[in-house]
């Protein structure tokens, strides 16, 4: 019999900061899973939660209550170990496609259940579906013989996992209370936790294009998850990485399969290399390779071929050719010097504008556009020499994208100082 409680007592208490039982928290998301708690009276919770936070133990159960509102999977009879990556999203993040069938190539699971994008942060599912058949809905069977057999599936999670997360997400983003560290944290941890993977990495970026801009928020976000990860048994450790300027020099979705194709074939941008890198290291000490040599699988092709088998497990064609935008438009620099700034969340909105990203859940989304840099911070540049090339499927969205990048991007006098942001790992948290 599960102890009943009003609701309107629960939030007066978190108002007046107090703190909640278990047996208060997991009342409370079971009665609101069930429509008994109104969208209003979680409202107000949440807004108490932004205003006064969460110790550790409320946000523990937190995360377990919402867990426990749905299914869990269980890779137990996998025969290999398992580990997962999670990052909080940036412009020009794509390191899940090269991550996954690197990390897998070492006869490690990697279980991603991954999302779409809103708004100026690209989402992985959207990426991969710019390549011709492939396909993000498995069913249970599908996921788990895949698994078994290449190591690495990305796809569509389903319904099932954390389903009060997905009430409680929905809720958030129109009441303003987004932002709310334990709130963000219990809903990424939630879903990771109840995919049933042993193990996790998380890459949580701060900067400018990063969905929490400041450092010491990032930091005070990435050990909350790692907190709750142990708490609940999961092997978790976080990297801290810099999103200051966007991530490669693709911004989109099939530029950026291209442009992870390049890194598995031991090429790719420097920067994209080395987080790739570094998080694949990470994941694999968890599984238990802490010496596994990861630049090797890179150059040795062992990484590709992992990628070729994930993508045509899922129906996709891996050499097919992508689609290409049918506009271009190139912005070229207007005189000679050094590149010292390039903001990402501007390159990230203008990309949206250009039809990459959506405004609404049910927009489609353009996989031909997006924005190709030409040169980063601290490149040398002459005068029209091209600093980047717009791509869209309609010219009439070039306007809006110029509109977002004024202000983003500026040249100095050789010796001028970088605004990179710093070092793109900034730290680490176990």
């Amino acid at each position: 019999m599960v102890e009943q409680f009003d609701v309107v007592d629960l939030i007066r208490a978190k108002r007046d900061k107090g703190v909640l039982s278990t047996a208060q928290i997991n009342w409370l998301i079971d009665a609101y899973t069930r429509g008994y708690v109104a969208d209003e009276q979680m409202a107000a919770m949440t807004m108490a939660i932004f205003l006064n936070g969460m110790e550790r133990e409320e946000i523990r159960d937190l995360t377990l209550a919402m867990i426990a509102s749905g299914e869990t999977l269980s890779f137990e009879g996998l025969g290999k170990p398992t580990t997962d990556k999670h990052s909080t999203g940036g412009v020009g993040d794509k390191i899940t496609l090269p991550l996954a069938p690197l990390v897998a190539s070492f006869g490690v699971a990697v279980p991603q259940l991954s999302g779409r994008g809103l708004g100026h942060t690209g989402g992985t599912l959207d990426k991969l579906e710019s390549i011709p058949g492939w396909r993000a809905n498995l069913s249970n069977e599908e996921f788990m013989a895949q698994l078994k057999s290449v190591g690495a599936v990305v796809c569509a999670a389903g319904s099932g996992l954390a389903p009060a997360d997905g009430k409680l997400y929905a809720l958030r983003d129109i009441t303003g209370t987004v932002e709310a560290i334990p709130l963000i944290a219990s809903s990424i941890m939630s879903k990771k936790i109840a995919e049933g993977t042993a193990a996790l990495v998380l890459d949580v970026k701060f900067g400018s294009g990063a969905f929490m801009q400041d450092p010491a928020r990032s930091r005070e976000l990435a050990e909350t998850m790692v907190r709750i990860g142990k708490d609940a048994g999961v092997k978790t450790v976080a990297l801290l990485s810099n999103m200051n300027v966007p991530l490669g020099l693709a911004i989109g979705n099939a530029n950026e399969v291209r442009e992870s194709v390049e890194v598995l074939a031991g090429g790719g941008p420097a920067d994209v290399v080395e987080l790739t890198v570094a998080l694949a290291r990470e994941m694999l000490a968890l599984a238990g390779q802490p010496d596994a040599d990861v630049e090797a699988a890179l150059k040795d092709g062992r990484a590709m071929d992992s990628w070729r088998a994930m993508i045509s497990a899922q129906g996709g064609e891996p050499d097919a050719p992508l689609p290409v935008a049918r506009e271009s438009q190139v912005v070229t620099a207007e005189r000679d010097g050094v590149l010292t700034t390039q903001h990402a969340l501007p390159f990230g909105v203008a990309a949206w504008r250009l039809g990459a990203g959506r405004a609404r859940k049910e927009d489609p989304v353009d996989h031909a556009a997006g924005i190709d840099l030409h040169a980063k911070p601290g490149d040398t540049v002459t005068k029209g020499q091209p600093l980047f090339t717009m791509r869209t499927s309609d010219a009439a969205r070039f306007d809006r994208a110029v509109e977002a990048l004024a202000g983003s991007y500026a040249i100095g006098d050789p010796g001028s100082p970088i605004d990179d942001g710093g070092p793109l790992i900034a730290g680490r948290v176990d």
